[in-house]
């Protein structure tokens, strides 16, 4: 009898469902075609707005070139692409508007322009609009404690919105790595779109930590200590990296920095036939001047390390490994030996973390054999580089690191990490000889320090001819070329 009783309930349950089938359909429906109507009014409406801004002083269309690059007042690689690929479009296309997206509300436009001239020596031929935005908050990652990739894309959404809203270009190049407002300004704005990748938010790497359990910058202990919440982890970043997926291959051109991104984007974005790797811009040539022989005017050896304050660089693992070298010079008697951590800083979080290193410095007793060296300008940089015995780099799958490439063309001998673009594309052999040295672990690097340290003046002079000769090929000349030749599609 319960039977029974039990399966009429069941019936009626499902023609209750079926009752709302047609309904909800219809509701359904309904919103989507509204959601469409919405959409496409607000299409025409930012098409109208794109006609008014594209219209020059005499009346003729001028095409709108806009780079999305909230940060571009920093000092990093980033910021050299994005300098460096305004002045090669300004070269070939004068007759354009070129425009620039940033959060950098508490300077000037022209500040920006002396602040790249004075890190990047680059100078631009043609005026620039800046769009300043007043969300770059929502782009923070200490904005999102938890839920960090997703808090910031969505937050990229929205301060892609507002730039949308102040200026609609006919081509839009995002030169950050926010892909996911590469589908706002190509449905909605009607752009022609490119990306210049520089490190994937997402890449199979990372979810080979999580599912591995490793311990990482973004995959914390008491997450790999659980497996339960690791797999939830997984299961988000699975997802995540489809729907990244889905946004970047909006791009109608993909570039990318180097051969490890290469290989990521193709696995997430899958459009390979529109993507090329093309190598950010250093300037290579400005370091030649260097002479190779009698680098050091002053006793002991200096080590230089270039990069942003950022987690991903792990400047910890450099301090710390030359700490340990410092205990071996004791040891063994080596020279007076000085760290110089150079590098910018963006906002408060950066310059957070150069005072946790500085308290790092302390508590390992060497304060006195660190210096850091934040936001200095152009020259002072370049008189480091040429007193360095060692060029420092310590991040795990640096997507690239311009960092390496100066430290290699001014003539001190680089040691990296063994990964990404340092091991794929950087610190390969030149004509068969040796440009550099790779390491992994704190021990792996001091030991490596104090074998560079206790070689002859002559064996470290081959090794610093042969990487400043394997250099050129990441010259601004090389980039120019390959970046107008990519981005050829956009301005037909």
């Amino acid at each position: 009898m319960a039977t029974t009783k039990g399966g009429w309930y069941l019936c009626e349950l499902l023609r209750f469902f079926y009752s709302l089938f047609l309904p909800g359909l219809t509701v359904c429906g309904t919103l989507c075609v509204c959601l469409f109507i919405i959409l496409w009014g607000i299409r025409l409406l930012l098409q109208r707005k794109k006609t008014s801004a594209s219209a020059s002083k005499n009346g003729k269309k001028q095409m709108v070139v806009a780079f999305f690059h909230p940060y571009c007042n920093a000092g990093g690689g980033g910021e050299r692409v994005l300098w460096c690929a305004l002045r090669a479009l300004q070269k070939k296309y004068p007759e354009a508007v070129y425009v620039v997206y940033t959060g950098d509300v508490n300077v000037s436009g022209q500040q920006i322009l002396e602040g790249a001239f004075r890190r990047f020596n680059i100078r631009l031929t043609h005026p620039v609009k800046f769009v300043f935005l007043r969300k770059r908050y929502l782009v923070e990652d200490s904005l999102y404690p938890h839920f960090t990739l997703l808090g910031q894309s969505l937050g990229s959404i929205l301060l892609g919105w507002e730039a949308l809203m102040q200026c609609v270009p006919d081509v839009y190049i995002d030169s950050m790595g926010y892909a996911f407002t590469l589908p706002l300004f190509k449905y909605l704005g009607g752009c022609r779109i490119g990306s210049y990748v520089h490190y994937p938010t997402i890449s199979m790497d990372m979810l080979s930590v999580v599912k591995n359990q490793n311990v990482g910058f973004n995959n914390a202990a008491f997450i790999t200590r659980n497996p339960f919440l690791s797999k939830v982890k997984l299961i988000y970043y699975y997802l995540f990296a489809f729907v990244y997926g889905l946004v970047g291959s909006c791009s109608d051109v993909v570039m990318v920095n180097s051969s490890w991104t290469l290989k990521h984007i193709l696995s997430l974005w899958k459009i390979g036939n529109c993507t090329n790797i093309v190598y950010p811009p250093c300037d290579v040539q400005t370091f030649l001047d260097i002479p190779l022989r009698d680098k050091k005017t002053t006793p002991g050896h200096l080590l230089v390390s270039i990069g942003q304050f950022r987690p991903e660089k792990n400047h910890p693992l450099q301090i710390k490994a030359f700490a340990k070298l410092l205990n071996k010079k004791v040891a063994e008697s080596l020279p007076s030996l000085k760290l110089v951590l150079i590098g910018g800083c963006r906002n408060q979080d950066d310059e957070l973390r150069v005072n946790q290193l500085r308290r790092l410095s302390e508590d390992l007793g060497i304060q006195e054999d660190v210096e850091f060296k934040i936001n200095i300008p152009f020259d002072e940089l370049k008189n480091y580089l040429s007193e360095a015995t060692i060029g420092l780099h310590t991040m795990w799958n640096e997507h690239f690191g311009i960092g390496v490439v100066e430290c290699m063309a001014a003539g001190t001998v680089i040691l990296a990490h063994n990964s990404g673009g340092p091991k794929l594309d950087i610190v390969v052999p030149h004509h068969g000889g040796r440009t550099g040295f790779l390491a992994e672990s704190e021990d792996s690097y001091a030991e490596t320090m104090a074998h560079i340290l206790s070689m002859s003046e002559e064996k470290r002079l081959q090794i610093r001819s042969s990487a400043r000769a394997s250099v050129s090929r990441f010259s601004d000349q090389e980039f120019e070329l390959a970046f107008l030749s990519s981005v050829e599609n956009l301005f037909k």
